[in-house]
Formats: C-alpha cells, sequence, structure tokens
C-alpha cells in the first residue's frame, strides 16, 4: 500500500479521477504537476490497476482515465485524509472546502464506527490490533524508500502534511508503532529496525508538526496525532482488501467494546447513516 499510495501526485490523481477528472488537460487544469511527472504517474496507475486508459480518439489519439473498483475504494482514505488536513492543518494557500453529504444535504464531518456494532470509534484505546500470519514490521514496510519532499516544495499542495506520513515509509511504520503503544527511542528502533538517524529524524519531523509529544523520554501522540486513527484504519483495510497474502492478513483488529473483529465504516456526521463516497460533495 504504501509503495503504491506513498506519492501525494498519485493520491492527487486519483482524488480528481473520483471528482470526475477524465482527461489529460482536466488534471492539468487541477493540478500544480509538471507534464512529465503527471505522465508518469498516469502510467504507473493504470499499470497498477487504479485506473482504466482507454482511447477515445485515434487522430490525434486522446484517451480518457478513468477509476476502477480498487480505486473507488480509497475513498474513505481519502475523505480521512480531507477531512484531518481541514480540521489540523493550517498552512494551506486556501482553506479546504468543507463536504457535504447530498444525501441529506448537510455539510458534515465523517465518523468513524464500527462496521459489527455500528458504534462511533473515539479513541485507539477502544482497538487492539495484532499482526497476523503475514504481519511484521519486516515484512510491512517497503523496500523501497519515497523521496521526502522538501519544506519549500509542499507549499501549495493539497496533503502537505499527511504526505509526511503517508508519503514516507519509515514515517507511516512509526506512527503506527506511536498507535500502538510503543514510546521510546529504542523501542522505535528496536521493533522498526530503522537506522537510528531514520528514527530520530522522523520523530523530529511528527515533534514539529504537534503529531507527536515528547514526555519524560517517551513519545506520545497528541490530539492531532489520535486523528489520524481513521486515514490509518482506512488504508489498512484498503491495504489488506486488495494486497491479500496467502499465508492470511497482515493485521487483525478487534473493536474492545463489542468483542469483534473491527471493520471501519465511516458514516455522516449529521445524519449518522453511512457514506458513500458518489454522495460526498465538496464546495
Amino acid at each position: 500500500m504504501l509503495g503504491v499510495l506513498g506519492d501525494e501526485w498519485s493520491l492527487l490523481i486519483i482524488q480528481q479521477t473520483l471528482l470526475g477528472a477524465t482527461r489529460y488537460g482536466d488534471f492539468v487544469d487541477a493540478l500544480p504537476v509538471s507534464h512529465a511527472v503527471l505522465s508518469g504517474r498516469l502510467r504507473a496507475l493504470v499499470a497498477e490497476g487504479l485506473l482504466d486508459r482507454r482511447e477515445y480518439q485515434t487522430h490525434p489519439i486522446r484517451v480518457q482515465y478513468t477509476a476502477t473498483a480498487k480505486s473507488r475504494s480509497l475513498w474513505p482514505m481519502l475523505t480521512s485524509i480531507w477531512e484531518w488536513e481541514r480540521g489540523w492543518v493550517t498552512e494551506h494557500p486556501r482553506p479546504l472546502p468543507a463536504m457535504r453529504h447530498t444525501s441529506c444535504g448537510a455539510f458534515f464531518a465523517p465518523r468513524l464506527t464500527c462496521q459489527a456494532c455500528d458504534a462511533a470509534v473515539a479513541s485507539e484505546k477502544e482497538l487492539v490490533a495484532q499482526w497476523g500470519p503475514s504481519g511484521g514490521w519486516q515484512r510491512s514496510v517497503p523496500s523501497t524508500s519515497n523521496r521526502r519532499r522538501s519544506a519549500g516544495r509542499r507549499a501549495g499542495v493539497l496533503f502537505p502534511q499527511t504526505m509526511t506520513v503517508i508519503g514516507d515509509r519509515w514515517g507511516f511504520a512509526l506512527l503506527v508503532a506511536a498507535f500502538v503503544g510503543i514510546g521510546r527511542f529504542t523501542d522505535f528502533h528496536a521493533e522498526l529496525g530503522a537506522p537510528p538517524a531514520t528514527i530520530s529524524g522522523r520523530l523530529s519531523v511528527f515533534t514539529a508538526e504537534g503529531i507527536l509529544h515528547a514526555v519524560a523520554g517517551r513519545y506520545l501522540l497528541t490530539d492531532k496525532g489520535r486523528a489520524l486513527l481513521p486515514v490509518l484504519v482506512t488504508a489498512l483495510a484498503w491495504a489488506q482488501r486488495w494486497y491479500p497474502d496467502p499465508d492470511g492478513p497482515a493485521v487483525r483488529v478487534t473493536h474492545v467494546p463489542c468483542g469483534r473483529r473491527f471493520h471501519p465504516r465511516l458514516t455522516c456526521g449529521h445524519c449518522l447513516e453511512p457514506l458513500r463516497g458518489a454522495q460526498i460533495m465538496t464546495s
């Protein structure tokens, strides 16, 4: 999942596709992306099965890019990212617009719930995560790295802080470790197997951005960090659906209050009905 989605432009292209963009020019108009980068990402997303490419004209050749079932099912993760950035990140050139639920007509904040019992999940303490047969830190961190965007290059992008988490393999793994209770530098190093300088660098970034804070030698989640829970669990659910391992799931998550396997579901914070991607508009 991190190898495929750990790239800002890929996420933004998928988002624009779900909002109706189909032609190359649509992406150029919507995103501040170079032609070389856009062409490369479109090819990669088609190869990965996240977009379908269809020629609708031959002289000259013109193509359309449409969402597949695999990319359409990313809407819970993208919705969670949008809400987190809208509520917690102030460095956007313009505030991100609110989301409207077309079913009830109201502007809303997505609400994370347990699919098994319909109860709202307000805290990571309500969930217990355990490694499954194909799980483990070393198996779950991709072997390829993502190039980190510098602070200057991040200016003007839609998901500036989300990409410090999802766009970096060690950053994402470190944040997951914080959610399951790891807090000391030595424990991050021992569990993740990353070089000490890498751990130190990611902890510094997360502390500077207010996602973690240091207390008595431990790095603990802040309220801003805890608010990333919907992003993490929807990303995990998507990854386990589309990249199953023959050995079994990588992670098993249990909802403590009901005692059943946790599968995330987003509902409308206004009418409390389950959300569907096609019912979400930004304005």
